[in-house]
């Protein structure tokens, strides 16, 4: 991982490819907000920790129908947890 805007922008590394290689990496960008006045105002788009979350609970409920584990029953309860 590389953090490009801390809290908000990071490259994430593919699996099974060459680091060197140009697209070795994907970025991962979060919605940033600063407040103007009362407000919080978008200045980047992006998505959300919840979003995120959401798409690891369906990842690992494919996972665990090709190969149930506990480990993996366990993760998708403490996903669903945090979404919460």
């Amino acid at each position: 991982m590389i953090v490009l805007d801390i809290g908000h922008t990071y490259q994430i590394r593919n699996h099974e490819t060459d680091a060197s290689k140009e697209d070795s990496y994907q970025t991962l960008q979060f919605i940033k907000k600063e407040k103007q006045g009362d407000a919080f105002v978008t200045i980047q788009n992006g998505t959300t920790n919840e979003e995120v979350l959401a798409v690891l609970i369906d990842r690992l409920n494919t996972l665990s129908r090709k190969l149930p584990s506990r480990e993996t029953s366990i993760a998708i309860t403490k996903c669903e947890e945090a979404l919460l």
